[in-house]
């Protein structure tokens, strides 16, 4: 998939919860209320560890889907991490150089590299890793592929790139809201997992997401619609 290459090429805790700080030996514990029940934790562990309920689903179909999510974000999250590196890396050498064709040349010389090194993992994602990848993206460097495509290259390539992987049912204006989309926040709640297991390499997100929010929210139970009878 000839777009999800070109992706690559132009990159180079609050909680939601009722807190009553009590002084305790000198530490202040603060209690968390997630879906009715109270956690104590301690201020220190507030910033270093998110408390991840148990795994639950109601039906088969729903855990089938999070297995499935599951394998592709775990695919895809090393790509978004090294976006956010390499464009962080790339912003600091144009950032110390003056001219506008050195400018240039590095910023060539770093869409060569990734694509050296990655092309031929990026030509085997799907559409659906695709798309994941995408919103990961913005999670990690808080931009749209759309708008580093735009601001590294050019206003038309953007549009030209975004038209054609809408062809594939994949936009690359789409942005990551774990709050706003029940798929994103089971994709924070796959990261968060693989990250406190190590399975994956933590990367702090470019802006601050409330887990505990989205939990909140997306583990209500379903209301089911009112039948009329």
């Amino acid at each position: 998939m000839k777009y999800i290459i070109y992706i690559a090429l132009f990159f180079s805790v609050a909680i939601f919860a009722q807190e009553n700080p009590i002084k305790q030996d000198s530490t202040e514990v603060h209690y968390m209320y997630i879906e009715g029940d109270s956690i104590p934790v301690t201020s220190v562990e507030l910033n270093e560890v998110l408390v991840l309920p148990n795994l639950k689903f109601e039906t088969k179909e729903a855990r089938i889907r999070y297995l499935i999510l599951r394998r592709k974000t775990l695919k895809v999250y090393p790509y978004a991490k090294l976006a956010a590196e390499r464009l962080e890396a790339l912003q600091k050498r144009l950032d110390g150089l003056e001219r506008k064709r050195d400018k240039k040349r590095y910023a060539k010389i770093i869409q060569n590299y990734i694509e050296d090194e990655f092309s031929a993992e990026l030509k085997k994602l799907t559409k659906t890793e695709g798309q994941i990848l995408v919103k990961l993206i913005h999670r990690q460097t808080g931009k749209t592929t759309f708008d580093l495509i735009k601001e590294l290259r050019n206003g038309w390539r953007a549009f030209w790139f975004n038209s054609t992987a809408s062809l594939f049912d994949i936009s690359l204006k789409k942005e990551f809201s774990p709050i706003a989309d029940e798929e994103d926040y089971l994709i924070e709640d796959i990261l968060q997992r693989a990250f406190q297991n190590e399975r994956l390499k933590r990367q702090e997100p470019a802006f601050e997401i409330d887990f505990y929010e989205s939990l909140n929210k997306w583990s209500k139970p379903k209301t089911p619609k009112n039948s009329k009878g």
